[in-house]
């Protein structure tokens, strides 16, 4: 029984996230096509000559048009189209906060996705004896930083994401010194953190594996 149960979490671990991963992309390829195809001329669109819908026409054909777009974009007359549209959409109240705040967030994080973050730490917080993970991105001064200066010295921005959905969190400034960084990397955080402490590196590195857990069989109760 032991090695059938070994055998089953073994099965598990290579089976449960290939098919939640097919299920996530085969619902985005589904939702993509759902805003898509609607706007593709029918005598472009394949699903009026076949007996079957072609799944990710529509991924293909919003691929094509981004990439025409940007394309546009870096030219000359692309570049004065956009500083235009940018202008009338400037004009607009509400709607130049929203356009303005999405665009630098696209432009930083795909600008420099590469270093986005850079280290991970740990921070007392919320209270003397509590340690959170946080992950300290590219640091660049800012009137924050000046104006803890005289009180807390040299500051850092770190973000402290929240477990399991580490797209949410904080941003804090903490003294420099008051951070211990770590070896782990952002990775390994970001799966210590989603999967609520379950996958941890082990003592070879990385997380468990299905060759792992067929050599650490779980004592009998």
């Amino acid at each position: 029984m032991t090695r059938l149960r070994n055998y089953f979490l073994a099965g598990l671990i290579v089976c449960a996230p290939l098919a939640i991963t097919a299920y996530l992309v085969w619902s985005f390829i589904h939702w993509v096509d759902g805003w898509v195809k609607p706007y593709i001329p029918l005598r472009y669109n394949p699903d009026n000559y076949l007996p079957f819908a072609v799944p990710g026409f529509g991924l293909i054909v919003a691929l094509l048009m981004i990439t025409l777009v940007g394309f546009l974009a870096a030219n000359f007359i692309g570049r004065a189209i956009v500083h235009s549209g940018e202008r009338v959409v400037g004009r607009i109240p509400l709607v130049t906060n929203l356009y303005g705040g999405l665009k630098k967030i696209f432009s930083t994080v795909l600008a420099n996705r590469s270093d986005l973050f850079q280290r991970v730490g740990l921070v007392e917080w919320p209270r003397r004896g509590l340690w959170s993970i946080v992950l300290i991105p590219r640091q660049q001064p800012t009137e924050i930083n000046e104006a803890l200066s005289e009180k807390e010295g040299r500051t850092i921005a770190v973000f402290r994401p929240i477990s399991p959905n580490i797209t949410t969190g904080y941003i804090m400034y903490v003294a420099e010194k008051d951070v211990i960084p770590l070896k782990m990397s952002i990775e390994e955080a970001a799966r210590f953190l989603i999967s609520a402490g379950l996958v941890t590196p082990d003592e070879e590195g990385g997380p468990l594996s299905a060759e792992k857990a067929l050599k650490k069989p779980r004592p009998e109760k």
